[in-house]
């Protein structure tokens, strides 16, 4: 089956090298037994890969089992891979069979492979090794003939290095490694997958069909996109469920973009200009710290505004409960955010004294139990005798109150 058949059959949708690349390796892998470790963003599509690699081999006749090993608490995972006999845990009142044996024959898909704890991952390593297993609570050996395709969004080298994920593992899993590029990265791409998820949410909803203009496409090459397909497909789905009319410029897309306003200023995304990537002393590295530049500017434009209108509300609020303050406030000029009144300079203590008329009192302070005796008390006062409250008024337990309370009891005995 050639690259393009794969593509269409699959919806894999792209002709940068990147992800030709990747369906080359599909291609080479998928007939063998061969365990494969699929590295890439989180929503790049690591399981549509996944689907690919079991749908073309020999064993896409059984069951693809799926599991996110990261999404399973520590205390289940093992019951789910591996199964679990009657009475093993709390809650197990039957026996239970795990994917690994109801995967016999097939395929199993292990996504986020990076979280899974280190005793489930001895006892992968074991199924990986010998085929062999046995439920949770049993010691009977149950074999099984599984291959396991296994997905991760982080470095697993350096988990290893970190101590995180046994080193056995990973070499047991990456025999072979298929990376997925992000988005930013295959920007080519970009279009016609939108293309795609836009005709496919017009039909789902059955909405008139949209129309993006050039200035549009412009703003969805610029973009980073964090997200990666996952976000494609979720502002696909905006345009056709939430905009009105048949054409889509630059400012409808823009609000369901991520880190740009709705009403930009002239810090917002823009994309530069086709002719600088092809002269001779351009780097395409220039393009990338270029884009993160703005991206960067951008989020500190965004943040300036969200604290203006922090303080502005504050100020706002007092207003109403003391006038006579809000005279005082002065304005920044050039960006209209209040400004916070300045303290006053410190003063030596040699200055302060010349400043006191009478000589400082030689009360002695009182000891931290009587300063305690003292606050716990004045907080009971205030409250009425309720503890709850007073409590909280003091940054503490009841339970503490309660004891303190009745130590103080206890004293005056």
């Amino acid at each position: 089956m050639d690259r393009e058949t794969v593509q269409t059959r699959f919806g894999i949708i792209g002709t940068s090298p990147g992800i030709q690349h990747v369906i080359d390796r599909v291609r080479l892998v998928a007939n063998t037994d061969i365990s494969v470790l699929i590295e890439g963003e989180s929503g790049v599509g690591k399981e549509l890969i996944a689907q690919a690699i079991h749908e073309l081999s020999l064993r896409r006749h059984k069951a693809l089992k799926v599991i996110n090993t990261g999404a399973i608490p520590e205390g289940l995972i093992e019951s789910e891979l591996f199964g679990a006999e009657k009475g093993a845990y709390t809650g197990a009142t039957e026996r239970r069979r795990g994917l690994f044996e109801e995967a016999d024959g097939g395929s199993i898909f292990l996504d986020e492979i990076g979280e899974m704890p280190q005793s489930a991952q001895v006892r992968l390593l074991r199924v990986l090794e010998s085929g062999t297993f046995n439920r949770v609570g049993s010691t009977t050996i149950h074999r099984t003939d599984t291959r396991v395709v296994a997905a991760t969004n982080k470095n697993l080298g350096h988990e290893v290095t970190e101590g995180r994920f046994r080193e056995d593992l990973y070499y047991r899993l990456s025999t072979v490694i298929i990376h997925i590029p992000p988005l930013r990265e295959r920007r080519e791409d970009i279009r016609p997958i939108f293309d795609s998820f836009l005709h496919a949410s017009s039909r789902k909803y059955q909405s008139p069909r949209r129309v993006l203009t050039p200035e549009a496409y412009e703003l969805l090459d610029a973009y980073s996109w964090p997200g990666n397909v996952r976000e494609l497909r979720n502002v696909a789905d905006q345009v056709v469920v939430l905009h009105r009319g048949s054409e889509v410029n630059n400012d409808d897309i823009r609000p369901f973009l991520r880190g740009i306003s709705a009403n930009p200023p002239s810090t917002s995304l823009m994309r530069i200009p086709s002719e600088q990537n092809t002269q001779g002393d351009a780097q395409p590295e220039l393009t990338v710290i270029y884009r993160a530049l703005l991206e960067i500017r951008q989020g500190m434009h965004d943040l300036r505004d969200d604290l203006g209108q922090i303080f502005r509300d504050h100020f706002s609020a007092m207003k109403t409960t003391s006038p006579p303050y809000e005279e005082q406030i002065q304005y920044d000029q050039a960006t209209s955010v209040p400004m916070l009144p300045q303290p006053e300079p410190t003063r030596r203590i040699d200055e302060i004294a010349y400043e006191v008329e009478e000589p400082l009192s030689e009360e002695p302070l009182p000891t931290l139990a009587e300063a305690e005796r003292e606050l716990i008390l004045k907080a009971m006062d205030r409250f009425n005798g309720k503890r709850k409250e007073s409590a909280e008024a003091l940054g503490i337990s009841a339970r503490t109150l309660y004891r303190k309370l009745k130590e103080f009891d206890e004293d005056v005995e």
